[in-house]
């Protein structure tokens, strides 16, 4: 069962299929870096021992994304595993944010949620994204910056994922495969084409895709806040794994 993975493991596979165009290790967490571009890309994965005190760890953390002329940002996952570090931020102002959840689902049972409909278009499939793939991913309501393909493009078994019709673009996803699991992330329904099962639909076609692929579970990353993609997602079978969010210094 997909939900009997732990904590540390999934936020690893996750780690794999979105990552920092730069990164670099501190014991056995990970700073990563991508022109600003997702909290994900730009952000210390604290899973395990920095290998070092804490506040050593902040030194070394706030000269990596001074380097990359960032500020130093936290993604911790909310578990056992992360008690320590939580405590350790919150005693040093640093605030919580972007609360979300890392839901998973057996890719059998999210398929058949959605099993193919007529009438709607067949997938596209692509190694690298199009330039009307990338204006069809509206990321947080903004236009795209430059520095989003590196990242959207840094990951093993990656593809992007379009629906078209005669109406134009309908639908696009990004998916990846990382030991057996499918990520799936970026998808976009634009708000003209929804309420017709485009966005069902878009899913159905990349978990075919995936399990064709030898993929045989899944997970999603969605804040906390979308209830209109998380009614989606229980629909399909996803449940909760767990809770995560971000950390940025007081006033940073």
């Amino acid at each position: 069962m997909t939900a009997e993975i732990g904590l540390v493991e999934l936020e690893r596979v996750a780690s794999l299929g979105w990552q920092g165009t730069s990164t670099q290790s501190l014991g056995d967490w990970l700073l990563r870096a991508g022109a600003g571009f997702t909290g994900r890309a730009n952000s210390v994965l604290p899973l395990g021992s920095p290998g070092c005190s804490f506040d050593e760890a902040l030194r070394v953390i706030a000269d990596f994304y001074r380097r990359h002329g960032l500020t130093p940002l936290f993604q911790v996952p909310v578990g056992p595993e992360t008690a320590e570090v939580q405590r350790a931020l919150t005693d040093r102002g640093w605030e919580a944010f972007n609360h979300s959840l890392m839901l998973v689902s057996d890719l059998d049972v999210a398929m058949a949620g959605c099993p193919p409909r007529a009438g709607l278009p067949a997938a596209q499939f692509s190694e690298q994204p199009s330039s009307e793939w990338l204006a069809g991913y509206v990321y947080r309501g903004s236009a795209l910056p430059p520095s989003a393909v590196a990242v959207l493009q840094n990951a093993d078994n990656v593809v992007f994922c379009s629906l078209t019709d005669a109406d134009g673009l309908a639908a696009v996803g990004r998916a990846v495969i990382t030991d057996g699991w499918l990520g799936i992330t970026a998808v976009t329904v634009p708000q003209s084409r929804r309420r017709g099962g485009l966005g069902r639909h878009l899913m159905g076609e990349l978990f075919r895709w995936a399990a064709d692929r030898g993929a045989r579970q899944a997970y999603l990353q969605v804040a906390e806040d979308n209830q209109a993609a998380i009614g989606l997602y229980d629909r399909l079978g996803f449940v909760r794994h767990h809770a995560y969010h971000y950390r940025r210094p007081a006033g940073g």
